[in-house]
């Protein structure tokens, strides 16, 4: 609801100058997306062949037709979940054997990659997915990055000058300004970035220590609201 609002209020100020994107599409999904808003054909044979999160009906649906509704570009920037997979399997390397064709759903590779990173270190001490001798996988935050980085590309690739791109992503994807704006900062060095994230809280009615600092504008939601996902 509240990523519809904003689009709708940013769509007052911007115009046709706004473009959306989202995490929930995968970048091999872009003709079907593109072909739906072009209103090729109903939104039932786009569902059917798209590869939508369960909580499409209700949270990204109405994101995908404001964007049908007003005629602006929506952009599929995530990698295809295969190629992370690959990845979380073996390493960048694995990506060495893909297609040109299929290369062209990623970043560019080598994709640069620090382990150094909050982000990625503190995923091999929350996620950390057993590998060989009992050691963490270290390359499942590796597959984090490969998602953040091709969101990062798709988000470049895809604003001209002058225009403004809202993009929907999980939080871990953004907080802190790492994740997706790192990238961002290493494919359009001087970007203009602003992140808005929520947090879940008992009371609201200050925000938690541990939660400032995480983006430009924090959301404190009750931690009773229903959640769809």
């Amino acid at each position: 609801w509240l990523e519809y609002e904003i689009s709708a209020d940013l769509y007052k100020i911007a115009g046709d100058r706004l473009i959306m994107g989202a995490e929930m599409f995968e970048a091999d999904n872009q003709l079907l997306l593109d072909e739906y808003l072009l209103s090729e054909y109903e939104a039932d044979k786009f569902e059917a062949e798209a590869k939508l999160w369960k909580n499409y009906k209700t949270d990204y649906k109405p994101l995908v037709e404001f964007a049908r509704k007003n005629g602006l570009p929506f952009i599929a920037t995530n990698v295809p979940r295969r190629y992370a997979s690959m990845v979380s399997r073996g390493g960048f390397e694995e990506l060495d054997s893909l297609t040109a064709g299929a290369k062209m759903c990623l970043a560019p590779l080598p994709v640069s990659y620090d382990p150094e990173l909050k982000c990625y270190k503190d995923m091999l001490s929350m996620h950390g997915m057993p590998g060989m001798g009992g050691k963490p996988n270290e390359n499942l935050p590796k597959a984090q990055a490969v998602k953040d980085a091709t969101m990062a590309w798709f988000i470049s690739e895809n604003l001209p000058s002058g225009k403004i791109f809202i993009h929907f992503n999980g939080s871990y994807h953004s907080d802190n300004y790492l994740g997706i704006v790192h990238y961002l900062k290493l494919y359009r060095p001087g970007i203009k970035v602003a992140t808005i994230t929520t947090v879940l809280q008992d009371d609201i009615g200050e925000l938690g220590q541990e939660s400032r600092g995480l983006a430009d504008f924090i959301v404190a939601i009750p931690s009773t609201m229903t959640r769809t996902y």
